[in-house]
């Protein structure tokens, strides 16, 4: 049986990775802080839906802690690695950058050393949107330059990029970067934009709508991404078979691949999708930008197309009906 390492399995993207990876037989092993950084009794349920599979066990540890993805590694020399574990949230890099620093770079870094020691076939690592930061050329490619970052923790998953390039090109470690597109569907972040808005539409409470509303996101459901991620795994990259558009490093095993819709969403367009799942509508507080946001995000996807053939692409309003259906059964309002 093939086995996979997934950091971060409880996490959001991690339960719906680590689930797909089970469903398709194989063996996984999950390493999860558990952080408070949002409720936790939510992680636990998706490690304890995970747990409930023979195939799967979970270590609840930090990935920086000295040498425990080592001892991961060695016990378990994983064919691949899928690497989601990190500290998220634009907004909050701004109150605790220490926590980025900790968890994004020391904790890759930790994870490089142990694939440096017993090498995987692959290595998926995740990266975000916000790298592109201040680019006003749309939709973002991934052969764009991309030195300009808005937030610190856009700044960290940048960082992450560079230093898994520089492990693919010292270690011959085949790599890809994810740049996932603001993923949203159930069992989400609560943090999320489209969670904080549900929760405040169905209770009654006034919702709060920055740059007055002139902002477009490029939202893609979980099941989109996640089978993406999957279709990437068998995708290793290789600089001497590039294909067209091709972010392929020209000194390394490894590739750049945007996941998103490759069609953004204003965001009053996705209000007005929760409004009408939820059946009410809300009350909304306009405000000016937040500090590290930007107003606009657009993956362009052609690249992802090129490298696995058809992909799903699941319309706003039905993953916004799944998310409130979802909502509503989980907290039963």
């Amino acid at each position: 049986m093939k086995t996979a390492l997934v950091t971060g399995s409880s996490g959001f993207v991690g339960y719906f990775t680590t689930q797909a990876l089970l469903d398709a037989g194989w063996g996984v092993v999950g390493i999860d802080s558990m952080s408070d950084y949002y409720d936790v009794s939510l992680k636990k349920r998706r490690q304890d839906m995970l747990l409930a599979h023979p195939q799967f066990m979970v270590v609840n540890e930090k990935i920086e802690t000295p040498g425990t993805l080592l001892t991961l590694f060695e016990q378990h020399r994983p064919d691949i690695v899928i690497h989601l574990a990190a500290q998220a949230g634009v907004r909050h890099s701004i109150q605790m950058p220490r926590a980025y620093v900790e968890a994004n770079l020391i904790g890759t870094f930790e994870l490089l050393e142990a694939a440096r020691a017993f090498p995987p076939k692959h290595m998926l690592l995740a990266s975000s949107s916000s790298v592109y930061g201040a680019n006003t050329k749309l939709p973002y490619a991934e052969t764009d330059k991309v030195d300009t970052q808005m937030s610190f923790y856009a700044a960290t998953k940048k960082a992450t990029e560079n230093l898994a390039h520089s492990y693919a090109h010292l270690y011959n470690l085949p790599t890809t970067m994810y740049r996932f597109f603001t993923v949203y569907g159930p069992w989400g972040r609560p943090d999320m934009a489209h969670f904080k808005f549900t929760r405040a539409i169905l209770s009654g409470e006034p919702i709060d709508i920055y740059n007055h509303g002139n902002m477009q996101r490029d939202f893609t459901y979980i099941d989109d991404l996640v089978a993406a991620i999957l279709a990437l795994v068998d995708v290793v990259p290789n600089p001497e078979h590039p294909v067209p558009g091709d972010s392929l490093s020209p000194v390394a095993p490894f590739r750049v691949v945007n996941i998103g819709n490759d069609s953004p969403v204003k965001l009053l367009d996705f209000i007005a999708a929760i409004e009408k799942a939820c059946g009410r509508e809300a009350i909304k507080t306009y405000h000016p930008m937040q500090p590290g946001d930007v107003p606009a995000t657009w993956a362009d996807a052609s690249l992802l197309q090129e490298l696995i053939g058809q992909r799903t692409v699941t319309p706003v309003a039905e993953g916004i009906q799944r998310f409130v259906d979802w909502y509503r059964d989980y907290y039963k309002v």
